[in-house]
């Protein structure tokens, strides 16, 4: 008669040589890093897609500016604007934060400090500077969005900076020199 720890050391033998189910192990080890990195560079396709075009509307809109098509420009304007020219950006009127300033052209000082992002935390945004400035004078436009990423977890494999309701942040800069008017 075999004694229990017999049998058990037995058939813990065969189990150990058992080939049954290898394939559905390798399935198991190999399929969350697949779709870790199949994930992630989608994000990262998002991500790209969405900065391209947030630097192309803001582009566009200011070569508008520049060329004299607003009459009295307003925050509000140019916004829409931009947003209009944006085609992957969701609620962008409520994730846009615009800032137009001029440049002082002998000490060459520009913004201080990181963009200025909406708060989506927050029922009042933050108050932006938006100054159409003089004739010759150069001015620069600084846009900032925010988005949620599409998988959460694909922001710590690409190392976004999330703000505080998970968002990311893209930031668009662009340049002109009012016209002579």
């Amino acid at each position: 008669m075999i004694s229990p720890v017999g049998l058990l050391a037995r058939r813990l033998r065969h189990w150990l040589r058992a080939e049954d189910g290898t394939m559905s192990s390798d399935f198991v080890i190999v399929f969350p890093a697949f779709m870790m990195v199949f994930l992630g560079s989608f994000e990262a396709g998002m991500l790209m897609s969405r900065s391209v075009m947030l630097e192309r509307a803001v582009d566009m809109s200011v070569r508008d500016l520049r060329v004299g098509l607003y009459e009295n420009p307003t925050h509000d304007q140019i916004k829409a604007d931009i947003c209009a020219r944006m085609v992957i950006m969701p609620g962008c009127m409520e994730s846009l934060l615009l800032e137009l300033r001029p440049v002082s052209t002998s000490t060459w000082n520009v913004f201080d400090g990181p963009a200025t992002c909406v708060n989506r935390d927050e029922p009042v945004q933050p108050v932006t500077t938006w100054t159409g400035g003089e004739s010759n004078e150069m001015m620069l436009v600084r846009a900032c969005a925010v988005f949620d990423p599409y998988f959460p977890t694909s922001a710590w494999g690409l190392q976004l900076p999330l703000d505080a309701s998970g968002g990311y942040q893209l930031v668009a800069m662009s340049a002109f020199v009012n016209e002579p008017r």
